[in-house]
């Protein structure tokens, strides 16, 4: 029996047709031709307002869109996020997504304070378009942003083991992005 996959596609633009769409459907081709069952979903479609209060983070109730997300997490094995590098770091949409998504009771289980990391048993993979190459933004940068993405939420939601794809270039030579797409549907169809 195949992996329960959800990709979770964070460019802000509702437009689509970015490569990091374009990567996202080569990851879903892959898994579905390995076996795997996949859902999607695209934050730039979702209807949600910010977190503005730790109040609302820890009791408030999430958004329809939101509440279905969370479902979709609750039944996967692995998450797939994709999102484009702006201004270092994720796109903003994204931060708000992932704020009102990663709520106390389902992110870390329990009362505040208590960090039962409750979406332990489940994989993640980042992939992260950039304009710049990737090296740089890794060595040069330190990749700070996704460092802090691993680290600082989702590995301390419980996810683990956590796998990142940093896809530079992306405006660069069409060989370039058909060699991304033909990996992507790689690693969908191995499910990591």
């Amino acid at each position: 029996m195949g992996q329960r996959i959800v990709i979770i596609q964070g460019h802000p633009d509702p437009a689509g047709g970015h490569f990091g769409h374009a990567l996202a459907d080569a990851y879903a081709h892959g898994a579905r031709a390995g076996g795997h069952e996949v859902r999607r979903v695209e934050v730039a479609a979702l209807d949600f307002p910010l977190v503005r209060t730790r109040a609302d983070w820890v009791e408030g109730v999430p958004p329809a869109d939101i509440a279905r997300v969370q479902d979709d997490i609750a039944w996967s094995g692995h998450v797939v996020l994709c999102y484009p590098l702006w201004l270092g770091t994720m796109p903003a949409l994204l931060k708000g997504f992932l704020e009102q998504v990663l709520r106390q009771d389902f992110a870390f289980g329990g009362a505040p304070g208590q960090w039962n990391r409750a979406l332990k048993g489940r994989s993640a993979r980042i992939v992260v378009t950039m304009g710049m190459p990737a090296a740089v933004y890794r060595w040069y940068f330190g990749a700070h942003s996704l460092r802090s993405l691993e680290r600082n939420v989702l590995g301390f939601c419980g996810i683990h083991p956590i796998r990142e794809s940093l896809v530079g270039l992306v405006e660069g030579s069409a060989r370039g992005r058909r060699r991304w797409l033909a990996r992507m549907e790689r690693l969908g169809h191995a499910a990591r």
